[in-house]
């Protein structure tokens, strides 16, 4: 019986509770005996621990929607949801955690150990179960085990599943070293009923993008899957949740393909599924229904939910079963999480407008006006202070000035001035645009092969790239480089979509209502532009570099290349349509900050002999995207 039941009194109290209540429900004792449990969750939280103001769109009074401002999600907001739910819900209640909490802020490695804030404040939730996502692998093996050892070091000793991961004979969390660390399956009790939950962690991607040790591997997840199911269905446990880390598209698949599953509560591809009015809400575009109800292999119900990202949302399931344990109804709520201190145009609301707008959040029927857990920032306080320390910490010196061009171009060309006088001075910039700019790029490239399953070539647009770098660079100044907060992703393009990609770029610099940030700077690709040339002729001579040998060869448009990219230019932003059409087989979500990227990049520079400090130079003529720019003007 797992912990959470209590003492055996007051499970005994909660027991005959819930058997009045199903008479109750049932109307006679020969009525069916049905069993309502409520499933919590989320997923994906990517060390995103701190809210953040985002914008909605809410009636203040009018009849029409505004622009709103709010403070939103955040891990303390999360804890406060989980504890109203639980309480309102009652005690046949699972908090679950479906992965990849670990990698996307510096909460992640800058806060102390790798994963011990977001280990901290998932014990402030006590999560009954976590499924091992991919990102939980970025430091191999030895460090998800490290990362579970502070998940355990509290009371909650919440368990860690995944069916289909089978660690290598040297792992750290290999049997005979760590037993019991990582579960294929675990069974929970409430209220005299047993759940079964089965994990899944994505196969091919953690393998491929993600560091898991070189021996540890992973089963095709409907045969791992399957074969847990069976194992709980032969010990007599009816009712199956599958706690699934493999996006949302498979978790459909898998539905259709599996025998005994009676829940999938999913993560991996960030998924928001809810309403239509989510979307009107300015919350996000819904994917399917929450819950998306699908059937089995033998035509039973199973109920698949997600709960997006980032700790923005608490899901919310109550799934009701007949005594034979399948599925009779799922309703639920993506619980979006909001504060109350709303602004409108930068100004507070005025006491009616702040009723309207709380009116319109509870008509909604999903955001959630949330307070902070007082525990939970209590919990996240000294590491939010160890962020602050190292933010003013000098990372890196930089030699000589990585100018910042979006652009290049001589005296008189767009951006010109974004360059520093002595910079314009030697001229460079105007030649092959800018240093940090192209740094950048090339940093994308290098960690990609180092850590992310490799690319052969790295886009960035010049505007995403927001200062130049001199002398002392502290971590601050390295996130101001790139203060975004995009991910990385990977994408499989041919040749062709390559020069697409980049005529793409160079036309919503160049062509009507052209702006200066979409410029690409690419690393492993160099090639011409004629910013005077038409539409779709732009660009020419394209190579790539070899990134073995260092070869340089043309582009050859029906090859496929390894793509590294920002998560906004992957989906369209800054004009790259060729990107957004490239289709879901061949794109991956690597799920890493691009910020992150560029510290692993200075981490691996040469140090400087007196500091210690690694060196942020300019990169050799050679490896810039540009190689020749002729302007509008004819002139180089």
């Amino acid at each position: 019986m797992h912990k959470h039941l209590g003492a055996p009194l007051r499970a005994a109290a909660w027991a005959l509770a819930a058997a009045g209540l199903l008479s109750a429900c049932g109307g006679s004792d020969d009525a069916p005996q049905l069993y309502t449990l409520t499933l919590l969750h989320i997923n994906d939280h990517h060390s995103t621990l701190e809210g953040k103001s985002r914008t909605l769109q809410l009636d203040a009074g009018s009849g029409t929607p505004v622009a709103v401002a709010v403070d939103a999600g955040g891990f303390a907001r999360v804890a406060t949801a989980f504890d109203e739910l639980a309480r309102a819900a009652g005690p046949h209640v699972l908090k679950l955690h479906a992965g990849d909490a670990l990698t996307g802020t510096l909460y992640f490695n800058r806060a102390g150990a790798d994963g011990e804030a977001d280990a901290a404040l998932m014990n402030t939730v006590c999560f009954d179960a976590f499924t091992l996502g991919n990102h939980e692998f970025d430091k191999g093996d030895a460090g998800l085990k490290g990362f579970l050892d502070q998940l355990r070091k509290g009371s909650c000793k919440t368990p860690a599943l995944s069916a289909n991961v089978q660690f290598g004979a040297q792992s750290a969390l290999n049997a005979t070293r760590a037993p019991g660390a990582v579960l294929p399956s675990t069974v929970l009790e409430r209220g005299g009923q047993k759940i079964g939950l089965v994990g899944l962690t994505v196969a091919q991607k953690t393998k491929i993008s993600s560091s898991p040790d070189a021996d540890t591997t992973f089963e095709g997840e409907a045969v791992a899957a399957q074969r847990q199911i069976d194992l709980l269905r032969a010990q007599g446990v009816n009712k199956i949740v599958l706690l699934s880390h493999v996006g949302y598209e498979l978790d459909q698949q898998l539905a259709a393909q599996l025998r005994g599953v009676d829940v999938v509560v999913g993560g991996d591809s960030h998924t928001l599924l809810g309403p239509d009015t989510l979307k009107a809400r300015g919350v996000g575009n819904p994917a399917g229904s929450y819950p998306t109800r699908l059937t089995d292999k033998d035509g039973k119900t199973v109920c698949v939910v997600q709960a997006w990202e980032y700790a923005q949302a608490v899901g919310e399931l109550k799934v009701t079963f007949d005594e034979r344990g399948d599925v009779q109804s799922c309703t639920g709520t993506p619980h979006v999480l909001i504060g109350d201190n709303f602004t409108i145009g930068g100004k507070a609301p005025t006491d009616a407008e702040k009723k309207a707008l709380q009116a319109s959040v509870a008509a909604s029927g999903f955001l959630r006006t949330t307070a902070p857990h007082a525990a939970a920032a209590a919990v996240l306080k000294p590491y939010q202070e160890r962020v602050a320390v190292f933010n003013q910490t000098v990372v890196a010196t930089a030699p000589a000035e990585l100018c910042s061009r979006r652009v290049p171009g001589g005296p008189g060309s767009a951006d010109y001035s974004r360059s520093s006088a002595a910079c314009n001075a030697e001229g460079s910039v105007s030649l092959r645009g800018g240093d940090i700019q192209q740094l950048v790029a090339q940093a994308y490239l290098e960690v990609a092969n180092a850590r992310y399953g490799g690319a052969d070539i790295s886009l960035q647009s010049g505007g995403g790239v927001r200062i130049p770098l001199r002398g002392p660079v502290t971590a601050a100044q390295a996130i101001q480089v790139l203060p975004f907060g995009n991910m990385l992703f990977r994408l499989d393009v041919t040749g062709k979509e390559v020069q697409g990609m980049l005529e793409d770029g160079l036309e919503a610099v160049y062509g009507p209502g052209g702006s200066t940030g979409p410029y690409p700077y690419t690393g492993g690709m160099r090639f011409d532009v004629n910013a005077a040339a038409a539409k779709g002729q732009r660009v020419s001579a394209i190579e790539v570099r070899d990134r073995t040998s260092g070869a340089w060869a043309p582009l050859d448009a029906t090859r496929t290349y390894r793509l590294f990219v920002l998560s906004f230019n992957a989906t369209g932003g800054d004009g790259y349509k060729t990107l957004a059409a490239v289709p879901a087989a061949r794109r991956l979500d690597i799920g890493v900050l691009d910020a992150d990227v560029f510290f692993s990049y200075i981490e691996n520079q040469p140090k400087d002999a007196t500091s210690g400090l690694p060196l942020l130079n300019r990169l050799p003529p050679e490896l810039y995207s540009t190689r020749h720019f002729q302007g509008t003007s004819g002139a180089p």
